[in-house]
């Protein structure tokens, strides 16, 4: 008798089934208990205390201790004195804690403290350090674009973000660029005005009162 005979052929069930799917995952790891995996070296155990860890903010590197389920948000302002970005929605849907991490806007609320490790994180007090302003702050200032401050740092590195990558931009381009960030106050005319300001003096056309271009 042919062994393609279908009467040799074992039973499926859900129990055979599920036996090869585990055997398979345990294999690559898939279904190991953290104990396991870290065992293997597929995974780096961090915590449940803090943990010591250090992230680089605008430039410098700064050590501290934080715990797995701490947001780089809540890192800055809380422990590092970086309170430029706010913490207003804390669920990824305002853009106040905007920021740039490795050369990509970000929202500082979505992201762990220690998976910022060993990233450039650039926050909204670098547009003013060592004596240099980058263009956008004065432009927000002089096209009126804040009024209560809370959602005035996540524009304005939204903006700094944006126009790095497009410095010569429309103005629907730019309506379209913030499209991440929210201001209850209903200031976005001002904020695109001040974009497409600072663009004009990035480009070395006329610079917004207290800038410098260098």
């Amino acid at each position: 008798m042919s062994s393609k005979d279908p009467k040799n052929k074992k039973p499926f069930s859900r129990r055979g089934f599920m036996q090869g799917v585990g055997a398979g995952a345990s294999a690559v790891g898939i279904l190991a208990t953290p104990e396991q995996a870290q065992a293997q070296g597929t995974v780096k155990a961090m915590g449940p205390a803090a943990v010591p860890v250090t992230l680089t903010v605008n430039g410098k590197p700064m050590k501290v201790n934080v715990e797995p389920r701490e947001t780089l948000l809540d890192t800055l302002r809380g422990k590092l004195d970086h309170t430029g970005a706010k913490r207003v929605c804390d669920r990824g849907t305002c853009g106040a804690c905007t920021m740039i991490v490795d050369n990509k806007v970000q929202y500082g609320c979505t992201i762990l403290a220690i998976d910022a490790q060993g990233r450039q994180i650039q926050t909204i007090e670098s547009l003013t350090a060592n004596g240099k302003v980058h263009p956008i702050v004065p432009a927000f200032v002089e096209n009126d674009a804040q009024q209560c401050g809370y959602c005035t740092p996540g524009f304005v590195m939204a903006a700094k973000g944006f126009l790095d990558k497009n410095p010569n931009p429309t103005y629907d381009q730019v309506k379209e660029g913030l499209g991440g960030n929210l201001c209850r106050c209903g200031t976005y005319v001002g904020v695109r005005k001040a974009v497409l300001e600072a663009a004009k003096a990035l480009r070395g056309g006329a610079t917004a009162k207290g800038a410098t271009n260098a």
